[in-house]
C-alpha cells in the first residue's frame, strides 16, 4: 500500500496503524477533488482535469480501507532568471475533519518535503489559514511583496478576495537553498 520509503523519524511522525501516505494514483482524483471540496474557505477549489494533469505532484493519506482521507500537491514557481533556483508551493494540504490531530497533516507535508528537496529548490512557500502548524514545520511568516510570481500566477485568478494583499492568507516560506 505505502510505495514511499520511510519517513526519517526526526521529520515525519509515526502514523496510526494501518495508516499510510503514498502518491496519488489517476483513480485516486475524485477522491482528492472531494477532499479538496471539504474545505471551500480554506482551499482553491481545483478541477479534477487539473488534478489528473498534476497527478504526480499529489501524495495522498489513505485509511486502511486504502480510502484517500488527506492530500498534499506541490507546484512549481519558475523564475525568470533561469539561474535562480524557483520555488515551490505546497498547496491541497487536507485531512478529513475526524482524522486531524493524528499527525497525518504533519506526515504529508513531511512526504511533500522529500520529494520537493530533490528538485533542490531555493524555498518552499505556502499560503496559509494555520500559520502555527507551519510554523511548528520550520516555516517562516514573509511578506507577500516577496511572492510577487506566485501572486500573479495564481492569486489574481482568485475569486475570493478583490486583492492579494487584502486576502487574510499568511505567507510563509522554508529556505531549502542559500539565496
Amino acid at each position: 500500500m505505502n510505495d514511499l520509503p520511510p519517513c526519517p523519524p526526526a521529520e515525519c511522525p509515526a502514523l496510526p496503524a494501518g495508516f499510510a501516505i503514498r502518491p496519488a494514483r489517476f483513480t485516486d482524483a475524485a477522491a482528492i477533488f472531494h477532499r479538496i471540496k471539504a474545505y471551500p474557505d480554506e482551499l482553491v477549489p481545483r478541477p479534477i482535469s487539473e488534478i489528473m494533469l498534476n497527478i504526480d505532484r499529489f501524495l495522498v493519506a489513505v485509511d486502511p480501507a486504502d480510502q484517500v482521507i488527506g492530500t498534499v500537491a506541490w507546484s512549481v514557481l519558475p523564475e525568470l532568471d533561469p539561474q535562480a533556483l524557483p520555488s515551490v508551493e505546497i498547496q491541497s494540504l487536507t485531512v478529513r475533519h475526524e482524522d486531524r490531530r493524528r499527525g497525518l497533516g504533519r506526515a504529508l507535508v513531511a512526504r511533500a518535503m522529500e520529494r520537493i528537496a530533490r528538485l533542490h529548490a531555493r524555498q518552499v512557500i505556502v499560503l496559509t489559514f494555520t500559520p502555527p502548524f507551519f510554523a511548528s514545520l520550520g516555516f517562516e511568516v514573509v511578506s507577500k511583496e516577496q511572492l510577487l510570481y506566485k501572486l500573479f500566477q495564481g492569486c489574481m485568478k482568485c475569486a475570493k478576495y478583490t486583492s492579494p494583499f487584502t486576502c487574510p492568507e499568511v505567507a510563509m516560506a522554508r529556505q531549502l537553498a542559500p539565496l
